[in-house]
């Protein structure tokens, strides 16, 4: 039997509802044997998640990155996976701490939006439910939730909600900057969800090849939003490139109906990542 390898999921790090130590355990008893910690601009679930590695479960260390694309006009957004890269790279390291101040402050401007048009919804509280983590819409979609102004996540990610009339833009980074600072820091940087038009827009073939070039290592083909054409485009587009092909969950706990583990990445991919930095994958000490 294959290794289940799950190279995306999230912790209360950033937007998640499992803490780091629940998310390790809860991979270990879906059966995984490899599991990706990339919260959402912070690597604060890392130790944490360490700490609690059962056995038999090696942990991927990891960041997904909010970074944009310029050349197009509103300039669109898209998330980079960073795999086992040092966390104390300077330079990266203050760039994810400007995106999570960046995100902290477009959460309190959307609240006071919502707030603004009569919905009685509370900043300090979306806080408090963050936990410390990284503030994400998600912890909006739950204030929103409990006061009973909608059902489900999705629904609050609708253009109602969240989606769009209450949407505001954040501070990115460069997708180019970015694939540079993972690769400095001793990371590989993988394109998540690169296909996934349900999302909305995506960017071209071109620009791909042009991350490629500039060192991007791979490209996320299996997930949730991905049809299985897209699915196919992203594995044909990886072929032409050279590119490695990555599957994940994209897991997020109660806040996604995913399970970890619906997808997952071959094993040769995932040497394939362990290679080529210079990083190390952690198993339990005991």
């Amino acid at each position: 039997m294959l290794p289940g390898i799950d190279l995306h999921t999230h912790s209360t790090a950033s937007d998640g509802t499992l803490s780091p130590p629940q998310l390790v355990r809860a991979a270990a008893e879906a059966g995984l044997d490899v599991v990706a910690i990339t919260d959402h601009d912070t690597t604060a679930g890392w130790e944490p998640a360490l700490q609690a590695l059962p056995a038999g479960l090696r942990l991927v260390r990891g960041a997904e990155l909010s970074c944009r694309w310029s050349g197009v006009e509103p300039s669109l957004p898209l998330h980079l996976l960073a795999y086992l890269f040092d966390p104390d790279a300077p330079e990266l390291v203050a760039e994810l701490a400007r995106v999570r101040a960046a995100r902290l402050q477009r959460g309190e401007r959307i609240v006071a939006r919502l707030r603004a048009d009569g919905i009685d919804v509370s900043w300090p509280e979306i806080l408090a439910g963050a936990g410390g983590g990284t503030v994400g819409r998600p912890h909006i979609a739950q204030a929103l939730i409990r006061a009973g102004l909608v059902a489900t996540t999705s629904e609050a990610f609708g253009p109602d909600w969240l989606g769009e009339r209450y949407r505001l833009p954040k501070e990115d980074i460069d997708v180019f900057r970015a694939v540079r600072l993972v690769r400095a820091a001793g990371g590989v940087p993988v394109f998540a969800h690169p296909r996934a038009t349900r999302r909305g827009r995506i960017v071209p073939d071109e620009l791909i090849a042009e991350l490629a070039a500039a060192g991007l290592a791979g490209l996320e083909a299996d997930h949730e939003d991905h049809s299985p054409a897209e699915r196919e485009h992203v594995r044909g587009l990886a072929a032409d490139l050279g590119l490695l092909v990555t599957g994940s969950s994209d897991f997020h706990g109660t806040h996604k109906t995913v399970q970890l583990g619906a997808f997952t990445t071959d094993p040769e991919a995932y040497e394939r990542i362990v290679a080529e930095s210079s990083g190390v994958v952690e198993v339990a000490s005991g």
